[in-house]
Parts: structure tokens; C-alpha cells; sequence
């Protein structure tokens, strides 16, 4: 039982997601099962990808055996954590931030296991011990123990103390060390930990633990463990997309777009993704980069890297979707794999799509393919029927996967797929065409 403890510290070790932690804490690890959180600030409706290094976090700890609390931001989120921030952010409402939660909840109930016996995963909001909390009962509980002093030498702070910083902000870090106090006194936990960024406020908690406890029950019983931010091989940012924030929520970033920001990360990048994304063991994962290596073109190490992603966060139906959309958008699919798209599938596959609408009598009354391309699609597809004729000319034509050889075949000689869609290419776009 001893070891199932210490493999968390190994886990991140290997796997390159261990920054910093506090003397003590692997020992703490090691000796018993620990109460560890993270949390989560409820300012958009929904978690993205650059959280996932630190939801992965809670992963490992549970899988080591140890216990997950997922701490929402109520109280925090709305004030906003200021850290390597260059401006103050805008309020929310109480309303979107209870709506933000409910969605983040929703979305962390997915990855973790809050049906497992002893160290089943919670959730917990600070909104709940802030909620009856005045001002002046803050200032004694939290206040009186830690310095200004103390305060302005955190990193995150010091950098906006040049261009300024409103005292709500700033007590940020107060707010954050007084739930590590919270939890410590009612929940049992031990450790909280974060992504660098959050080093500072995470050791305020335990600061503010040793001076109210005392350093024998608190500063050798509260540890802080931090895991590096993930950043491109470029040095940029990781976690944004041409269209911004790839978000877990799939109102939001459907599961297609999901799928293509993982499938099209570098040869550079996605060793360290398939170790801090994913649950593949070490060994698994070497197997993986030694086989990429040895025909690079075909992605091996991309393709499980977005199999194993965009199964955990969506489900297993999702990933097929988004492989079908690739094969059929992109150009490697055939009429035979058209023909095996649901129904119900072709409007998750061809989300994004330019379409159009013919009805059942148009479709029948159809003489050649230029005038369904042209004229019965109202000139959405080709403009006329000359661009059409010259396009098919030049090859540049499909129906269905099936080349157009001849401007003047039947579009009967062409399936209905489910009796209602037609897939036009041209050249490497596509559009859709649904017969109602």
C-alpha cells in the first residue's frame, strides 16, 4: 500500500509535470492517503485546454490513490486572480457565475471518480464559507497574520505594482490562502497545488496555516505542489487556436475542432502533449515515438494523442465523428465510407459546411449535373452553367466521392446518401446539398 502512495511523485516526475513542491511533501505522500485540491476560476462557461495540465493534476493524485477536491471559485471568480495579469479584469454577475460553475462541475465530473470509497472526489465552493464572512471578521481571521510586506514579494503582485493594482486584487491572494486554511481545518486537506503561476498564492495557504496553527500543526502538515504551464516549442502559448480558446464544452469548440487541434500538433510538441494529456504509460508512449520516428508522415504519435483527448473529454462516438469528418472533409474518404454516415451524423459531420436546400421535385426534374450545380442550387454551388462545365472539365468535380466526367450526366446516376444528402467537391471544398 506504502508504494501505491509514493508512484504519484514518479508519475510527474517522468512525465515532465512536476515544477516545484515543498520539503515534505513527498514523505507526506508517502505515509498516507492525502486531501489534495486545485482550483478552478468560474470566469467562462467553460474549462479549455489550458487547464487540462492541472485537471490531469487531479487525475494522478486520484489514481495514486490519494483524495481529489476540486475547489470552484465562487467567491474568488468574483474578484478575478490577478497573477501575471497585465490589467484588472471586469465583474461578473452572481448569476453567470453560478451558471459558469455549473458548466465547469459538469465537465470535472468526467475526468475524475466521485464513486470510489475513501477517496471518492468532492467539489467544493469557497462561495460557501465567504458567503457569511464581513469584512471586519476577514481582517482578524486573515488579515492580522500576513504582512504587506509578505504580500508585495510575491511575483505575481510585484509585476503589477508597476502599472497598478486595486486593492481588490491584492487581497486576492488572501482570499486564495484563507481556502487552503478553510479546507485544512474542515476538510482534511493537506495539499493544494496549481500551475506555477499560482506558487505564490498556493504558499500564502500555507503561511497563513503555520502562523495561525503553529509551526509543529501546520507548516510541516501543509505542502504545495506546482506543475509547469505547457507552452508550445515555439515558446508560445499553448491552448489557442485561430478562432481563440479551445474549450472543453463542445457548444463551444465542437468536437471536430477538438479533434483537429490535437491531430495537427508538431512533431516537436506532441511528445511532451501524449505525457502531460494523456494516460498512456511511459512505456506505451516510447513505443509510440519510436514508431512515429520511423515513418513520421503518418502521425502515429498525433493520432493517438487526439484518440485519447477527445475520448475523455467527449466520448468514444465523438472521436469516430471527427475521424469520419477528416476521411470526408479532407479528402481520403470514398462512396463507400459516405455510405456509412448515419443519418443523424451527417449534421455533427458537415457542421461548418456550406449547404443548400433543393426540394424532392427539383432533385427528380434535374436533366444533367450543371443544372443541379448551377441553376437548382440557385447558383450557391457554381455561378452559372458555364463555370460549371469548365470546372468538370478540368476534373475539378466530385458527387459523392465519384468524379464528374461529363457536364451532361444525369444526377441520378449519383446516390441519394440516406435518401436526402448529396455531397458535392469542388476541387478540396465542399458542399452539401440536402434534398427535403
Amino acid at each position: 500500500m506504502t508504494k501505491k502512495y509514493t508512484d504519484f511523485i514518479d508519475e510527474l516526475t517522468w512525465r515532465g509535470m512536476l515544477h516545484d513542491a515543498m520539503p515534505g511533501t513527498q514523505e507526506q505522500l508517502s505515509q498516507q492517503m492525502t486531501v489534495g485540491y486545485i482550483g478552478f476560476d468560474p470566469t467562462a462557461a467553460s474549462l479549455h485546454i489550458g487547464n487540462l495540465a492541472t485537471i490531469m493534476l487531479l487525475v494522478h493524485f486520484q489514481r495514486a490513490g490519494h483524495k481529489p477536491l476540486a475547489l470552484v471559485g465562487g467567491a474568488t471568480g468574483m474578484i478575478g486572480d490577478p497573477s501575471f495579469k497585465a490589467s484588472e479584469r471586469s465583474f461578473l454577475s452572481e448569476e453567470t457565475l453560478r451558471l459558469n460553475q455549473e458548466g465547469i462541475r459538469r465537465q470535472l465530473e468526467s475526468f475524475l471518480d466521485f464513486d470510489s470509497g475513501e477517496n471518492s472526489a468532492e467539489m467544493v465552493n469557497n462561495y460557501d464559507w465567504f458567503k457569511e464572512m464581513g469584512f471586519l471578521q476577514f481582517l482578524r481571521e486573515v488579515g492580522k497574520f500576513l504582512s504587506v510586506n509578505y504580500m508585495t514579494s510575491k511575483d505575481s503582485v510585484r509585476t503589477r505594482l508597476e502599472t497598478g493594482i486595486s486593492f481588490t486584487e491584492f487581497s486576492y491572494q488572501l482570499l486564495q490562502g484563507y481556502d487552503f486554511y478553510w479546507l485544512y481545518k474542515n476538510k482534511g486537506v493537506r495539499l493544494q497545488m496549481g500551475g506555477s503561476d499560482q506558487w505564490g498564492n498556493i504558499t500564502t495557504g500555507t503561511e497563513l496555516i503555520r502562523r495561525k496553527e503553529g509551526d509543529a500543526e501546520g507548516y510541516f502538515k501543509a505542502f504545495a505542489l506546482t506543475t509547469p504551464l505547457v507552452t508550445k516549442s515555439d515558446g508560445t502559448k499553448f491552448g489557442k487556436s485561430e478562432g481563440g480558446n479551445v474549450w472543453l464544452n463542445p457548444a463551444m469548440t465542437t468536437p471536430y475542432q477538438f479533434y483537429q487541434f490535437w491531430i495537427n500538433q508538431s512533431d516537436e510538441d506532441a511528445p511532451r502533449q501524449l505525457r502531460v494529456f494523456t494516460l498512456y504509460s511511459k512505456d506505451e508512449i516510447e513505443a509510440l515515438e519510436a514508431e512515429h520516428a520511423l515513418a513520421p508522415h503518418l502521425r502515429i504519435m498525433q493520432k493517438a494523442l487526439a484518440e485519447e483527448v477527445t475520448t475523455r473529454v467527449h466520448s468514444a462516438r465523438d472521436y469516430r465523428l471527427a475521424v469520419k469528418a477528416s476521411e470526408v472533409l479532407f479528402g481520403k474518404a470514398t462512396l463507400d465510407t459516405l455510405k456509412t454516415i448515419e443519418a443523424d451524423e451527417f449534421e455533427t459531420i458537415f457542421d461548418g459546411v456550406p449547404q443548400s436546400e433543393i426540394s424532392r421535385a427539383d432533385w427528380e426534374g434535374c436533366d444533367t449535373v450543371t443544372d443541379l450545380l448551377s441553376t437548382t442550387t440557385n447558383g450557391e454551388i457554381y455561378a452559372s452553367k458555364g463555370e460549371t462545365r469548365r470546372a468538370i472539365k478540368q476534373n475539378a468535380v466530385s458527387i459523392n466521392k465519384v468524379k464528374v466526367t461529363d457536364s451532361e450526366q444525369s444526377p441520378g446516376e449519383f446516390d441519394l446518401l440516406q435518401d436526402r444528402f448529396v455531397l458535392v467537391s469542388k476541387g478540396k471544398k465542399n458542399h452539401l446539398v440536402k434534398v427535403v
